[in-house]
């Protein structure tokens, strides 16, 4: 049994030293900033960009302009901060309590790009789920963000669906000994609309401390949101 588990994994990273040999341009990384813009009821209710950052992974199927893989993006669409004691034992010590409301995007995605190129469009079509939660955390004044302690005050998950699309424009190629294709960087600009479900969430002054309790005063709508994504995009 053992000798038959190391000859499978022996073959699978041969298999994989393989595709990697003869890829042929097959694989795109990508890393991205990203600003969202809620959308409908969204914006009714948010009415705030959001800001983060985003990757996606592709592999392209051979002899075709069809690309398959994944995408995650991350954003905070809300953010707030009060100085407090560090406990009523120890009044001598002030900390920063910190409040962020964050949305994770995460997609199948599906591509439609010409195979070569120095100017590349696309079109993409995406389906996957929204992660909205909201955190709070309380941090160290004289640390870069050192977190203390933190805790989930409120999360909600939905579906999403979209579509989008955009442009690489090659700005770096290097032509690799022993491979057929280059390894090329590309700038890459795009945008997506991005059709969310219906989701509870907490927003900028959604809790409200009363004494020693909290009221959460929870927000429900759809989670549409179109995002703008400018980054670089590797090819190997």
């Amino acid at each position: 049994m053992n000798i038959f588990k190391k000859s499978l994994m022996m073959g699978l990273i041969f298999l994989l030293l393989v595709s990697f040999s003869y890829s042929r341009e097959r694989f795109l990384a990508n890393v991205s900033f990203i600003p969202g813009f809620p959308q409908n009821d969204f914006k009714e209710n948010l009415n705030q960009i959001g800001l983060g950052g985003s990757g996606y992974f592709l592999y392209r199927l051979k002899n075709s302009p069809l690309s398959v893989g994944v995408s995650l993006g991350v954003m905070v669409y809300g953010s707030e901060s009060r100085s407090e004691f560090f406990s009523a034992g120890i009044p001598d010590v002030m900390v920063d309590v910190t409040t962020r409301n964050y949305i994770l995007m995460t997609h199948f995605l599906m591509r439609l790009q010409p195979r070569r190129g120095q100017i590349k469009p696309y079109l993409d079509g995406l389906v996957g789920f929204n992660y909205l939660w909201t955190e709070t955390g309380v941090y160290d004044r004289n640390g870069i963000d050192q977190r203390i302690a933190s805790d989930v005050n409120f999360d909600d998950v939905t579906w999403s669906l979209g579509f989008g699309g955009g442009l690489m424009l090659n700005v770096y190629q290097k032509r690799r000994r022993n491979r057929a294709s280059p390894f090329a960087v590309f700038a890459d600009f795009g945008f997506r609309y991005l059709k969310g479900g219906r989701a509870e969430y907490l927003k900028e002054g959604s809790i409200i401390r009363e004494n020693d309790y909290l009221i959460y005063d929870v927000s429900e709508s759809s989670t549409d949101l179109l995002t703008l994504r400018a980054g670089l995009s590797f090819v190997f």
